[in-house]
């Protein structure tokens, strides 16, 4: 019997939850430190997992988080190994997410668009 999709989400919410306790608590690597994880994504076969994070920052500093997420990455993915019981736990590769970004530049321009509105018409 193939498990469903259901289970899939289940062990990418469970793996986002432990990743962001490890991060939180037992990952001392200052580039790291102040990133928010969105989402996990896990293959069929739990092979691989994107981590989506994001954190707000410079490009310098986006770029230095992820080396230093790349460079975490086996020490993340054995602390996942031992939290979480899989036959085999997936490879994490991180990808940024620029959703938030969007998201507030979205919010600037409306903001302006109201604000513009208001102004009286002559």
């Amino acid at each position: 019997m193939p498990k469903g999709p259901a289970r899939s989400l289940r062990v990418a919410d469970q793996i986002q939850r432990e990743l962001a306790e490890i991060i939180r608590t037992e990952l001392k690597d200052p580039r790291v430190a102040m990133i928010t994880l969105t989402g996990v994504e896990v293959t069929a076969d739990y092979s691989h997992a994107k981590v989506f994070y994001t954190l707000l920052g410079s490009a310098e500093q986006r770029a230095e988080t992820e080396v230093g997420l790349k460079q975490a990455g086996g020490f993340l993915r054995s602390q996942i190994a031992r939290r979480i019981k899989l036959h085999s736990i997936p490879q994490l590769h991180f990808v940024y997410d620029a959703s938030v970004e969007r998201g507030f530049e979205l919010s600037r321009l409306i903001d302006e668009a109201v604000a513009g509105s208001k102004e009286p018409r002559g």
